[in-house]
């Protein structure tokens, strides 16, 4: 390719788009042109990277195409639109692509925590290892049911929204080195089979599960997909299958990342739960059916549009918009 006649041809698209991305208001019509500069302009830098490499020219076009791309996220893709597509779209998308990964999770936790509970059960000389007589008390008789109403409602369920926010994050962030993954998620379950056979050996079993179970359903599922979405990055550079080390790597670590900031609005409905339905005066029967509500929805979720999004092409990955503007910005 002549680069000095594609330059002399299209050289006019690429000063009109720096044009409009300087100015400060647009019209309708600006605005349209805008977008359509910037998929022209994005296009050229795609051709000349193939066809007729030119670092200076590259880096060039690099730049004004990040700077518009700038300038159309602040006018599209921050709009509610925008919002209701990652929900509807690309957070069930990627839940769904990536649903083996956090199901065995999920499966391998309860069965871990199954079986570190009933040997708890057999073994209570090891509970008596781990708590006095009167911390077992204090916790069967007191502590464990006023966690629950001890602060305000809506204070309690902000506290336990960052917490668990927090521990699906180390689990997804410490993914790429895998073992930390399994010491998060470990503790986690850790804590729960300790405190569950304390509270079934001394008799208070109904109440441990009517108050673990109506928020504890959706929270330990968010965590346990986090741990899986976790893994899943771990194992996309052991075994990157077609693709190199570095893309299967940047893939996941994206898909990670949708599915990170859809779990933040999990993780605070099931907070609100935690701190408006679990104390509160309900029967326990309707306290739990609340959690299994609330459980269901999310699989239905999942199952249902995640689904339905996978087989119109989506990923849980950036779009290809996104994409393209990102290489153009790295190059």
């Amino acid at each position: 390719m002549d680069l000095d006649a594609y330059v002399l041809t299209h050289g006019h698209d690429w000063a009109r788009l720096d044009e409009l991305t300087g100015r400060g208001r647009l019209t309708g019509a600006e605005s349209d042109e805008l977008v359509e500069r910037y998929q022209q302009v994005a296009t050229h830098l795609s051709v000349i990277r193939t066809s007729a490499p030119d670092g200076a020219l590259i880096a060039h076009l690099s730049s004004v195409l990040a700077r518009a791309r700038i300038r159309l996220v602040g006018t599209r893709v921050t709009s509610w639109r925008g919002v209701l597509t990652f929900f509807t779209e690309r957070f069930p998308a990627a839940l769904y692509r990536l649903r083996w990964w956090w199901l065995g999770c999920l499966a391998a936790n309860v069965v871990v925590t199954g079986v570190i509970m009933l040997w708890l059960l057999g073994h209570p000389t090891v509970e008596q290892s781990l708590l006095s007589p009167d911390e077992v008390d204090q916790l069967v008789n007191n502590d464990f049911e006023g966690y629950y109403s001890e602060y305000a409602a809506s204070h309690f369920a902000a506290q336990v929204w960052i917490n668990n926010a927090w521990v699906s994050a180390q689990a997804i962030a410490l993914g790429i080195l895998g073992l930390p993954v399994v010491a998060v998620l470990f503790t986690n379950i850790l804590n729960l089979a300790v405190i569950g056979s304390v509270m079934i050996r001394n008799d208070r079993g109904e109440l441990f599960w009517g108050l673990i179970l109506p928020h504890g359903l959706l929270e330990l599922t968010a965590v346990f997909v986090a741990g899986g979405v976790g893994i899943r990055l771990f194992w996309s550079w052991i075994e990157p299958g077609g693709l190199s080390r570095s893309r299967s790597l940047a893939r996941e670590g994206r898909t990670a990342v949708t599915v990170a900031l859809g779990l933040v609005v999990v993780l605070a409905i099931s907070g609100v739960i935690e701190g408006f339905v679990t104390p509160s005066s309900l029967p326990t029967w309707a306290r739990v059916g609340i959690g299994v509500l609330a459980e269901s929805v999310f699989f239905a979720y999942v199952f249902v549009l995640g689904r339905r999004a996978v087989q119109r092409g989506h990923t849980g990955d950036l779009s290809a918009d996104l994409l393209e503007d990102s290489v153009a910005t790295q190059a």
